[in-house]
């Protein structure tokens, strides 16, 4: 198994996944290679919780152009990186701080 710190990129924290939080869902920002048992024994290890299910979620980067100055006047066409978004349920009465008070 590969370490947990590797799989579990860093939490995603916006409006609707805070209020998913109050039903014991958390969102995950994942590596791209991580399959779903990886991904809960990862958040199990580094929080001690225990996980109930997981959802995976691919997005694909999007396109963006530049232009690389006023002088060149030339369009480099870019990408956005693609990246996997994990929703991850946790059994009742357990809960993950993200946010310690202190």
């Amino acid at each position: 198994m590969r370490d947990p710190r590797e799989v579990i990129v860093k939490p995603l924290i916006t409006e609707k996944s805070a209020r998913a939080m109050e039903g014991n869902v958390y969102t995950f920002v994942v590596d791209k290679g991580a399959n779903k048992i990886e991904i809960g024994q990862a958040v199990e290890k580094l929080w001690d919780v225990k996980v109930e299910s997981v959802r995976t979620m691919v997005y694909a980067g999007k396109a963006r152009r530049a232009l690389m100055g006023r002088v060149s006047r030339t369009r480099q066409v870019g990408r956005r990186p693609a990246w996997k978004k994990a929703l991850v349920t946790l059994v009742e009465g357990d809960h993950i701080e993200f946010y310690e008070v202190g």
